[in-house]
Order: C-alpha cells, then structure tokens, then sequence
C-alpha cells in the first residue's frame, strides 16, 4: 500500500528543476518534489505521496498522524527504514 505521510521540511533547494526538499518524516530523511507547493518553508510540515509533496498540514495533525503510522508499523514499512534515534524528528 502506498500512504500520504506527513514529514517536516528540513531544506529547499528553489534551484532544483522541479524545486526539491529534504524533508524528515520521524527522522527518515528523503528528497521531495516541492514544486506543487511553492509556498511550503522550511519547518513546514507537508503532505507527501509517492516523492511529491501535495499539501501543507500543521503540525499537531501532522504529528498526531505519525503517531499512529507509528503505532500501526506503516512508516517503517512505506520508508524502509526504522526511525533514527529516540523520537526521531
């Protein structure tokens, strides 16, 4: 199955062709194709299905979506890696 997951953005590089991010999703750092959402910051939380980032969300949703990805096992399953350190980011 293929999840929309909420991950923080970390990095913007505006001068990447389409516009790319490194964005954490409970410390799983992946490059995300920000382009549909000129207007994310860094420290924004996104909306992120297959590499592409399709909305903004704040961040106690966001959280309180990881939380339960978390308790269900889907991050590690949907990423392939478990979370960095304790509580991840």
């Amino acid at each position: 199955m293929c999840l929309a997951i909420p991950g923080k953005v970390m990095e913007i590089d505006r001068q990447a062709t389409p516009v790319m991010g490194d964005v954490s999703f409970n410390g799983i750092m992946r490059k995300v194709c920000l382009e549909w959402l000129p207007e994310a910051q860094v420290g924004d939380y996104v909306i992120v299905h297959v590499g592409f980032a399709i909305s903004k969300v704040d961040e106690k949703e966001a959280l309180e979506t990881l939380t339960l990805l978390r308790q269900m096992g889907d991050i590690e399953s949907e990423l392939g890696e478990p979370p960095v350190g304790p509580g991840g980011e």
